[in-house]
This record gives C-alpha cells, sequence and structure tokens, in this order.
C-alpha cells in the first residue's frame, strides 16, 4: 500500500502537536506517568544501561 492509497484520516504533525499543547495547557499541564518497565526485556534493559552510562536520559 502506497501512501496515496491509504483511506484513513491524514493528520498534519504541526496542527496535532499544537492540539496536544492546547489540551495539555487546559488540563494545567499534567505530570504523566511514566512507564514502570516491569516487563522489559534483558536487550531493553541492556539498552537503557547503556544510554544512561553515556549521560543520557530516556
Amino acid at each position: 500500500m502506497t501512501e496515496q492509497d491509504w483511506p484513513g484520516p491524514r493528520i498534519d504533525h504541526a496542527t496535532f502537536a499544537a492540539q496536544l499543547i492546547e489540551r495539555r495547557a487546559a488540563l494545567g499541564n499534567p505530570e504523566l506517568p511514566r512507564n514502570a518497565g516491569n516487563n522489559r526485556t534483558e536487550s531493553k534493559r541492556a539498552l537503557l544501561a547503556a544510554i544512561e552510562a553515556a549521560g543520557g536520559r530516556w
């Protein structure tokens, strides 16, 4: 299927981002809970540890 064949709705990223900012502001910019990560694979845990060791924060 090509992009021209897509029958579903198309969403402009910039428009969606602006709407999301407006909705969050209307709710007082709540701090959303992070994923606890209880079901992560060993490879994902290793990747996140390597990112943290390199000074990054996912």
